[in-house]
């Protein structure tokens, strides 16, 4: 007979040409046995501010890979992309919605994940720091002062080829971040799901003293807690450990 025990199972809906976001969600959980993700694809390769890139993010491509994540009985579906950063926080508010009419489970964005980390941390002013060209930073920046984040200043490495972004090296965030940091926002935000930001958040808070919110880690953060399930090791950003 099956187990009527398991582990917390987290579902995740993927950008197709993003490398980065599976392994390094394991990556995060480590050793642990209590968690396992489960993931969907659904075709995104460009970020950019127009119809085309737009299209990518539609809800019933979503809601599609949803339902296919409900047939593992998974306690929470995440849609594991930052499009809501730039579209609004309001259009990832309706795709839950949607998500969670269509599967009964409940359900988050990275974008959500980040406005939930916001509440809890009391974070008002921040350093953005992506891979995206320089109008998407602009659209950013102005979605996330709707919902009351000001951005103190921002860095962008000008890539709009998504599988690309993952293939940006440590040293390539380390002097930007540092800028970042220097002008002591609340917290420095790696914002890009196929960005490897957490690789090098312990060294960023442990040399300005500045938390750093990455969105693989801030994502994993929200849905362990929707799911109650314990949350993550410092090493992976210091305000992700308790609240």
């Amino acid at each position: 007979m099956p187990s009527t025990t398991r582990a917390t199972r987290i579902g995740m809906i993927v950008p197709s040409s993003n490398t980065c976001l599976e392994p390094q969600s394991y990556r995060i959980l480590g050793d642990r046995d209590d968690v396992t993700i489960h993931f969907a694809r659904i075709p995104v390769t460009r970020i950019a501010l127009d119809k085309s890139s737009d299209k990518q993010f539609d809800a019933a491509v979503m809601r599609s890979a949803a339902e296919l994540l409900a047939t593992a009985d998974v306690d929470v579906i995440a849609w594991n992309g930052t499009s809501g950063s730039w579209l609004g926080a309001d259009h990832d508010r309706r795709l839950v919605e949607e998500i969670t009419d269509a599967t009964g489970i409940p359900a988050t964005t990275s974008t959500l994940a980040y406005m939930e980390a916001f509440r809890t941390f009391g974070t008002e002013r921040i350093g953005l720091f992506t891979p995206y060209t320089a109008d998407v930073n602009e659209q950013i920046v102005a979605s996330y002062q709707r919902d009351g984040i000001k951005t103190l200043d921002h860095r962008f490495l000008g890539l709009s080829d998504n599988e690309s972004f993952a293939r940006v090296s440590d040293a390539e965030m380390l002097p930007g971040s540092l800028e970042l940091a220097a002008s002591r926002p609340d917290a420095v935000i790696y914002l890009c799901t196929n960005l490897y930001g957490a690789n090098i958040t312990a060294e960023i808070e442990a040399e300005t003293g500045v938390p750093v919110l990455d969105s693989v880690a801030v994502t994993l953060w929200r849905c362990l807690r929707m799911a109650g399930a314990p949350l993550l090791d410092p090493r992976w950003g210091r305000l992700l450990t308790s609240a």
